[in-house]
């Protein structure tokens, strides 16, 4: 897979977008911004002005010029889903934006239900990932990367057919809970562990059993 420059340019530039916005109403910001937020709403976590303006999009501009170059990397690199390698090349760039624009928002006194929002996003990413698992061939940096499952296309596929399925029960998990607000941690770690530990123990038992 050859990176696409021009691509990488756009995603970059979308990336720095929120720099302009934050210029702008640079004057009417509080010398400390919010930046992270508690399951509650509320803010945990603070920064600078300057940081929350240039720092936080020029960290998610610098990832998104180091994802492309990993994945080109990849020997396996043409078996990578069309589909979610297009997620993985502008998901740095909707998140910039879309986070940028909650922060700034926040910190100007709008009401912005960011604990809310991202369990949302989150779970929306994880049905979209889940629903094309299962058509994802052998690739050191896309999928369920374990050393049986890389040895055995057989095992790749049942491992990522489980996978994708959990992934998608995951991602309406975080929908549902988010709404009726269930958020706590070990809500949390429970569809962590169940999305990734259940799969992974699968395909060991696949490996096993000769498969």
């Amino acid at each position: 897979m050859k990176v696409n420059k021009k691509l990488l340019v756009l995603t970059t530039l979308v990336c720095l977008l929120p720099i302009v916005a934050g210029v702008i109403l640079y004057p009417q910001l509080p010398e400390q911004i919010a930046t992270h937020w508690g399951f509650d709403n509320e803010p945990n976590g603070w920064s600078s002005k300057a940081f929350a303006v240039f720092g936080l999009p020029g960290m998610m501009a610098a990832l998104n010029l180091i994802l492309p170059l990993a994945l080109a990397a990849d020997p396996k690199n043409q078996n990578m889903s069309p589909v979610l390698l297009k997620i993985c090349l502008w998901i740095m760039p909707v998140v910039s934006v879309l986070c940028s624009a909650m922060t700034l928002m926040y910190a100007l006194g709008y009401e912005a239900n960011i604990a809310q929002f991202v369990p949302a996003l989150i779970g929306v990413l994880f049905i979209v990932i889940g629903n094309y698992l299962p058509k994802t061939k052998q690739s050191y940096t896309m999928g369920i990367k374990l050393p049986w499952t890389l040895n055995s296309e057989e095992n790749w596929n049942r491992t990522h057919r489980l996978g994708g399925f959990l992934w998608v029960l995951g991602g309406v998990s975080f929908i549902v809970i988010d709404i009726f607000k269930w958020w706590n941690l070990c809500v949390l770690l429970g569809i962590i562990f169940v999305m990734v530990i259940v799969p992974t123990a699968y395909s060991y038992l696949l490996y096993r059993k000769g498969i």
